[in-house]
């Protein structure tokens, strides 16, 4: 059965058919910029670099106060991320910096209103921003939610802790804020009594809130097309939720899964979607591993209930705390190995198995121009064909060490995050952006 886009158009047949036809680059850009471009392929301008190193092909980098895990995302000219600083995070920032210099256009200040003891073991500014027309929204793990003008200007700003009690998790709050161009959704996965807010961008009301998942997680709520509309997708362990967007009514629940602690839907097509699974590390399992790695299909059931379902599972392929991506016509997975698998996108039989140099992931893979980049959260990225699977190119933006077997939640230099600005490629560590883009000879330092 043919699979309904989400937009129809010209070129819809060129498209693989399990695959949505997605809105254009400026469409995107127009609506909402957010956490991995809402599950929809990144757009690069004209050819994006296939080679780097810290002495070549580096634009610029540029220094991030304090310390932060979250994603850049784009505002204008402008890419906004946070960090958090001192010895229990008693500072949050915001951050702009301009795309084709580096430089920092502006930073705000703000006051943790949870402070909590600054350790590689707990999240540190994780949340990542949603940028709606001139306005971003950032959130922070403390309760703190803010909404800031394209100038730095602080909007509205909320406590969360304030109005709703203490945020007791787990490693600490990573999910990153999601919207749908009208609201904007809060997930606060807490040990106790976890929620889900709607809030109004201009103002910072609640439009809705509602109970939260109840389990783990360190993912975040994706908007996923449906028949005749969207719902808002929450993954944590051994168990996923659909909830109406419009209202915050649960709409149905899977539990037929596990070890899903860290990976984000990616949607495939109307009703569909990709899900990741770790192999668990002493979590309860279902069984194989792979067998909580595929595609999951919402729909509605003969008595026009909605219902979820493993359309297909993985045989071998795992993930690690990179989501899985559409890549071609093929879903691409990664382990904490780095070995990457590639599985049929509408059958999940796997195509293609291979060992890349980037190792295990923590950002989400970027496909592109016929090739995936893997982000090795060490450093190391990889540089795979889609045409014939080989890899082109192993990159780093910093020497590699030589011990790198400490680095790791929050010790050392970790990767972070990667997106595309253009020609260019956006890396995040957490004390320094890098942008990487073709033709040049020498590093370039922003200015402070």
């Amino acid at each position: 059965m043919l699979l309904k886009p989400i937009v129809i158009v010209s070129f819809l047949s060129l498209l693989p058919p399990l695959v949505l036809a997605q809105p254009s680059s400026s469409q995107v850009t127009a609506k909402v910029q957010k956490f991995q471009n809402g599950g929809l392929p990144q757009h690069g301008d004209g050819q994006l670099p296939q080679e780097w190193a810290p002495d070549k092909n580096i634009l610029w980098k540029s220094p991030i106060p304090g310390y932060g895990q979250s994603t850049p995302v784009l505002l204008g000219n402008q890419m906004i991320l946070t960090s958090t600083s001192g010895e229990k995070k008693e500072s949050c920032h915001v951050l702009a910096y301009q795309i084709d210099t580096g430089k920092k256009s502006w930073q705000v200040d703000l006051k943790n209103p949870t402070p909590y003891a600054n350790t590689p073991m707990v999240s540190r500014a994780a949340p990542s921003c949603v940028a709606l027309k001139d306005t971003v929204i950032a959130f922070f793990e403390g309760g703190l939610l803010a909404c800031i003008s394209a100038n730095g200007d602080v909007t509205w700003q909320r406590n969360l802790v304030k109005e709703y009690g203490p945020i007791d998790a787990r490693h600490g709050l990573s999910a990153s804020l999601e919207s749908d161009g009208e609201r904007v959704f809060v997930w606060v996965e807490r040990s106790d009594k976890p929620y889900i807010l709607a809030v109004d961008p201009a103002t910072g009301q609640n439009l809705w809130k509602t109970k939260g998942v109840g389990a783990t997680s360190w993912g975040s709520p994706r908007i996923i097309p449906v028949e005749g509309g969207s719902q808002l997708v929450c993954s944590a362990i051994g168990k996923i939720i659909g909830v109406d967007p419009a209202t915050g009514s649960q709409l149905w629940e899977f539990d037929g899964i596990a070890n899903n602690s860290s990976n984000t839907p990616i949607p495939v097509a109307i009703g569909q979607f990709l899900i990741g699974a770790s192999e668990g590390r002493g979590q309860a399992s279902s069984g194989n591993a792979a067998d909580n790695n595929g595609m999951i299909e919402v729909r509605r059931d003969a008595n026009d209930r909605w219902v979820a379902a493993f359309k297909w599972r993985a045989e071998k392929a795992s993930s690690s705390f990179g989501s899985p991506v559409i890549a071609g016509d093929t879903a691409a997975f990664v382990n904490r190995a780095g070995v990457l698998y590639r599985l049929d996108l509408a059958t999940g039989e796997q195509k293609s198995v291979s060992r890349t140099s980037a190792g295990g992931i923590w950002a989400t893979p970027i496909v592109v121009q016929n090739m995936i980049y893997l982000f090795g959260y060490k450093g190391t990225t990889s540089v795979i064909s889609l045409d014939n699977g080989n890899e082109i190119s192993a990159n780093r933006c910093w020497p590699e060490l030589s011990d790198e077997s400490s680095i790791g939640f929050g010790a050392g230099k970790v990767l972070y995050s990667a997106i595309l600005a253009g020609d260019k490629i956006i890396v995040r560590s957490g004390d320094m952006l890098y942008a990487i883009a073709n033709s040049l000879k020498d590093a370039l330092p922003a200015k402070p």
